[in-house]
């Protein structure tokens, strides 16, 4: 037996002569492999005459949005939905424009909208910690504010002139006078009975004293003790029955000093409002339309009133003593200050607010605290509104990324939207086991539209982990990445940039500057019938082609100077390309670009890397071929170092070769294919074409051309699939022949489906110009197997064998006799 150590065992299906190819496709295998495609069609051109202008300077402002039709359409839609849930969620790439193109859309359409109310937050007569919510029109909030601070610098005049008029000042000393009287009254009547019993009343610091006398002459001490005992016994109960009658009389004093309190603060309020009712009616009519702001002014007359003291302190209010009395604010004349939390004075329309940093206070708004005697205090005037009070009654916008990235942010905005009410409230309620005392303003109604940005991953993920957000944001606003390169995509291309220019205070770009950016921008499309419409890369490339200009001290952009951008631009991103280079010229990464090799191949990779940019490299992939039951193995797989999708492609690899070489015979193949050199993960299937390429090179014995790198995915019927990266994976192979030198010989194959998608180097292109290299599409293996091989591939009948001589029959015959040797093994003999 023979043993296989760190290998899967694969069967390959025993009746794999069902699924050999259709006529349909066979006829397809064996056509003439295609010459290699002509330089106009490596790359796409925009013709600068389709521009009829000068200079983009001659152009308009784009006041529509290219190639967003559908998002457009959506948000369009999310906003005209006036009932709850229907906020967006605006998807696409990073740099795809979405902030651009959603705020100034919605600022086109909030235009048209009425502007939101005022809302401003007054002192609450009533609870003083639970601040009132005033609603006012817009532009009225301001005036109210300057109303109310006119107002109190009139009363810090009107009521101290009032309680100091010759009036006031007759009234006040009557109701003194009639206290005094009684006061008096009351004495005169205990001194009377005090006199019948030989005694007297002295008035002291303390109070009122009971002393014994004798012909008109208070009695000392000693000379009370001389007296006989029976006589001291009687003043002694004389001064009790003269005590009990003073008490008795002395609890009418509290009463009378109340209703002296009372009396003389009627009085002042009497004063107080005979002074400020016409000031207060004044501000009545002023506001009689707003039946909140006439409640508030009734019940802050009162407390006017009612705190007249407060416009008699206020002058001094500034000095230490008021620190040393340690009043709190709510209780000095900021009480009746108007703090005006959104104002929409001169606003026409609805506000479109972006929040950058959307914390939970820069969303919810904060109480501020001042410092005074140790202590942190605050008032309903230390109250500041928040993103989405400046966004009420329109358009909030807020990177979702970072809205997640902030604690309680989320909940709080779900909150929020989900209650219709907004609640400034401590960001540690309900959190923090300490109580405290602060403020609970009033909640503000809310009425706004939510648009969420992000990628499309993040909207997948909250959709399905998130239970709220699919109720709260039912609206997909899906930015494209890319539009159809058409002559009028074109022209508003240009449009676009003429704006982008122009907003940005750039030099105007001529038509072979525009044309250039055009042909740019299907390069980012990775794709000749598309357009990018990544803005912040197209703004990234306007920007440094404008310091090019200005460099070379000319008043416009021209095409020259945009490709020195560009070409700068990858110079400054090239350090992984030039290491690589570097690699290969040296021979530390071996790869053959002349001569041919038995099972060996140049395949075609594609890195990712720092800002987008696209790495190709080649790879040698080569393949050992013989008898046993093992099946393809993916030394990559193995090694743990194969992705899910390469795997798939190395399965139907398998399934080709057994398909389309058995006849009726098992698979009895053991092959190990490997990237050489490769030490990181390996995934997708665009190297299944050059893998099966290089073990049918293997199987047939035929040596594969090395001067043709290949990408390209199969099916189990051997038709070429499209594959991604095309374009820089054919700059990375040519990088590659260039630095060695080219001969003519040079070319790679790819899929004929991925012919529409290049938009290859301008070197490039002059190069197959000239001859030194090609690029030869494939529809079919076969094709493949032809250029790489310099043999007819072969076609046979259903259920018979390939011609001699072709690849096929090399291949067909050598699994013949791989399995006729493993069936002898099987059997016993050697």
């Amino acid at each position: 037996m023979q043993r296989r150590t760190g290998h899967r065992k694969r069967l390959a299906p025993k009746n794999l002569s069902l699924f050999r190819l259709p006529p349909d496709r066979r006829s397809r295998a064996t056509m003439n492999p295609q010459g290699p495609l002509s330089p106009d069609r490596l790359r796409r051109r925009c013709d600068p005459a389709l521009f009829d202008f000068e200079t983009t300077a001659e152009l308009q402002d784009l006041n529509q949005v290219i190639g967003q039709d559908r998002a457009i359409e959506a948000i369009t839609f999310g906003i005209r939905v006036r009932r709850g849930g229907y906020n967006l969620f605006a998807a696409g790439p990073t740099g795809s424009g979405k902030h651009y193109v959603a705020r100034r859309f919605l600022k086109q359409q909030a235009v048209d909208e009425p502007a939101p109310d005022d809302w401003c937050y007054v002192h609450n007569t009533a609870d003083p910690h639970r601040p009132r919510a005033l609603r006012l029109p817009p532009g009225k909030g301001r005036p109210l504010r300057d109303d109310m601070a006119r107002a109190v610098e009139e009363l810090k005049s009107l009521i101290p002139t009032a309680l100091q008029s010759d009036a006031y000042r007759t009234s006040r000393r009557s109701i003194e006078s009639r206290f005094k009287d009684l006061q008096e009254a009351f004495l005169r009547e205990i001194q009377h009975k005090a006199n019948e019993r030989g005694l007297a009343l002295i008035h002291t610091d303390e109070g009122v004293a009971i002393a014994p006398m004798r012909d008109g002459a208070i009695l000392s001490q000693e000379k009370v003790q001389s007296l006989p005992s029976e006589e001291q016994d009687a003043i002694t109960a004389h001064i009790k029955e003269v005590q009990q009658e003073l008490m008795e009389q002395s609890a009418l004093l509290p009463q009378w000093e109340r209703e002296m309190v009372e009396a003389l603060r009627d009085l002042d309020q009497q004063v107080c409002r005979a002074a400020v009712e016409p000031l207060f009616e004044r501000l009545t009519v002023a506001y009689q339309d707003l039946p909140d702001i006439l409640t508030w002014l009734q019940a802050i007359q009162e407390d006017v009133i009612s705190h007249h003291h407060l416009f008699g302190e206020e002058r001094d209010s500034e000095g230490p003593e008021s620190l040393l009395r340690g009043r709190p604010p709510e209780q000095g004349l900021r009480r009746y200050q108007v703090n005006v939390l959104i104002d929409h004075t001169g606003a026409s329309g609805a506000p479109v607010i972006y929040e950058d940093h959307p914390t939970l206070s820069n969303l919810m708004g904060r109480i501020e605290h001042t410092a005074m005697l140790g202590a942190l205090t605050t008032d309903f005037s230390l109250i500041r509104a928040g993103s989405l009070h400046r966004a009420n009654g329109g358009y909030l916008i807020i990177d979702a990324h970072r809205i997640l990235s902030e604690p309680m942010a989320w909940d709080f905005l779900k909150r929020t939207m989900r209650s219709g009410e907004l609640r400034i409230e401590a960001p540690d309620r309900g959190v923090s086991h300490i109580s405290t005392v602060t403020l609970e303003p009033e909640p503000v109604p809310i009425q706004i539209k939510v648009v969420l940005i992000g990628e499309r991953a993040l909207y997948h993920s909250l959709e399905r982990y998130d239970p709220d957000f699919r109720k709260m944001f039912k609206v997909f606003a899906d930015f494209d990445e890319e539009m159809t390169w058409t002559d009028d995509s074109a022209l508003a291309y240009g449009r676009l940039i003429a704006t982008l220019a122009r907003q940005d205070d750039l030099r105007p770009l001529t038509p072979e500057a525009v044309a250039r950016l055009v042909e740019h921008a299907a390069r980012l499309a990775h794709d000749s019938r598309k357009l990018s419409t990544h803005i912040q890369s197209l703004w990234t490339v306007l920007h440094e082609s404008d310091h090019q200009a200005r460099e070379a001290h000319t008043p416009h952009i021209e095409a020259s100077h945009v490709s020195a951008a560009l070409d700068a631009s990858e110079r400054r991103m090239g350090r992984p390309r030039e290491r690589l280079q570097e690699r290969l010229e040296r021979g530390t990464l071996m790869i053959n670009t002349s001569g041919a090799r038995v099972g060996q191949i140049n395949g075609l990779s594609v890195l990712q890397l720092h800002g987008g940019v696209l790495l190709g490299q080649p790879n040698r992939i080569t393949a050992r071929v013989r008898a046993g039951e093992g099946g393809v193995v993916n030394i990559e797989r193995e090694a743990e170092l194969s992705g899910p999708i390469h795997d798939k492609g190395v399965l139907i690899l398998t399934g080709l070769l057994g398909a389309q070489y058995t006849l009726g015979w098992p698979l009895a193949l053991t092959a190990s294919l490997v990237f050489e050199q490769s030490y990181g993960g390996v995934d997708g299937d665009s190297a299944s074409l050059a893998e099966l390429c290089a073990l049918v090179s293997a199987l047939s014995g035929l040596p594969l051309l090395q001067s043709v790198a290949v990408t390209g995915s199969i099916n189990q019927y051997g038709e070429v699939q499209a594959v991604g990266g095309v374009n820089a994976k054919i700059e990375g192979f040519f990088d590659v022949c260039a630095a060695k030198g080219l001969d003519g010989m040079h070319g790679v194959i790819l899929p004929m489906a991925n012919v529409e998608h290049l938009m290859l180097r301008e070197d490039v292109v002059a190069a197959a110009a000239q001859g030194q290299f090609h690029v030869w599409p494939v529809e079919h293996v076969h094709q493949a197997f032809e250029l790489l091989m310099g043999v007819e591939a072969g076609d046979a009948p259903p259920g018979g064998r390939f011609p001699e001589g072709t690849i096929n029959r090399r291949v067909q015959d050598r699994l013949e006799v791989f399995a006729r040797t493993q069936l002898q093994w099987n059997s016993g003999g050697r």
